[in-house]
């Protein structure tokens, strides 16, 4: 009999041996599961949770470990601490229920360790540890936002995130929502969207009237913009192009959205693996690749016309610290639309200010 334990044990075993995205690998396995709908909610918790809490669970597990448990016990003994510690699941079931999936070889020890998990009070080595985030993100989030909004807001990310539904039924973050807005697309318009997918900044901008490109790099990610927009029912161009090298001629667009590629680190609440797959190096080369996005899509707008610049993150590397395009002036208005604070010579809302994602979003108008 498939049980929700047993669909996300194998769905982390999955993610932590094999390196698999907790939302593709989760979804194939409910689908194949017949699960009810109590069990599938369940079963996603345990799943996202223990992706998200495996530092913490660690921690709590290490206490009563003398030497490194092979991958597949480490994995049970994870699920079972977060079911005792950030699950609220009754000790005896918690354990009963996780031991019960072990191979015999281990059953004895994965109940051993739990029983002690459940019953000896926790000493947390650090913030970060009790939080489950990388020391790195901890420590460039506290430089960023300072002690008490860094801590809140990793704390808000370690909540499920809210499901914000727009008025023509797309699913999008409010915050997504808001960067949109600040675009003030209007009907007469031809609006660029350089990296779109999966198309919801572009489907909100075609909403207003305007006549909106939206462009990706890769032909699926392209199609995905094509059906959500026609799900909608509006007329979006779908292209398939290179950001950093821009198809089109200098001056053809009253507005251009860049809403590049980051890091994601305003957006952890939604992507549960992300802490653990994201690198320092890799904000670096993320920082590289933003520059080279916002300097070829600077020449694409009219003079006079708008370029609006965003990432779902909270560094200043990956947005204020970016140049100027030449020709362009900073726009100081504040957005019409959300919950921004100013930050730099742009705006900046925290995920535990609104309950939306972290977000950073510049508007440049071009003078010349």
């Amino acid at each position: 009999m498939t049980t929700a334990r047993r669909v996300a044990y194998d769905a982390l075993k999955r993610i932590d041996a094999d390196g698999a995205y907790a939302n593709l690998v989760l979804g194939a396995m409910l689908d194949r599961s017949q699960l009810s709908d109590q069990d599938r909610r369940f079963t996603t918790d345990l799943v996202y949770g223990t992706t998200r809490m495996r530092r913490a669970c660690d921690a709590l597990v290490d206490r009563f470990v003398t030497s490194p448990p092979d991958p597949a016990t480490r994995t049970l003994l994870r699920l079972g601490a977060y079911q005792l510690e950030f699950a609220g699941v009754p000790p005896h079931a918690a354990v009963g229920e996780t031991v019960a999936l072990a191979p015999k070889r281990v059953r004895g020890f994965v109940n051993a360790v739990l029983r002690k998990v459940s019953t000896v009070d926790m000493i947390w080595p650090s913030e970060f540890a009790r939080l489950s985030y990388p020391d790195w993100i901890g420590d460039l989030l506290t430089a960023e936002l300072g002690d008490d909004a860094a801590m809140r807001s990793l704390t808000r990310m370690n909540e499920a995130a809210s499901v914000t539904v727009r008025a023509d039924g797309y699913v999008q973050d409010a915050s997504s929502q808001w960067v949109a807005a600040a675009v003030e697309a209007t009907g007469e318009e031809r609006v660029l969207d350089t990296c779109a997918a999966p198309g919801g900044k572009s489907t909100a901008l075609a909403a207003t009237g305007a006549t909106v490109v939206a462009a990706d790099l890769r032909m699926n990610r392209v199609r995905l913009i094509a059906e959500n927009a026609a799900r909608l029912g509006l007329d979006v161009e779908n292209v398939v192009a290179d950001a950093t090298d821009p198809p089109y001629p200098a001056g053809s667009f009253d507005a251009v959205l860049v809403d590049a590629p980051c890091s994601g680190l305003g957006a952890l609440r939604r992507r549960p693996d992300a802490r653990w797959r994201i690198q320092p190096r890799d904000v670096t080369d993320l920082v590289d690749l933003q520059h080279r996005i916002l300097r070829a899509s600077a020449p694409l707008v009219r003079p006079g016309g708008r370029l609006v610049y965003s990432v779902c993150t909270l560094t200043a590397a990956e947005s204020i610290d970016h140049t100027v395009p030449a020709g362009f002036e900073i726009d100081e208005r504040a957005p019409l639309v959300g919950t921004w604070s100013r930050f730099g010579h742009g705006w900046r809302v925290l995920p535990h200010e609104a309950d939306t994602d972290g977000m950073v979003m510049i508007r440049y108008r071009r003078s010349s």
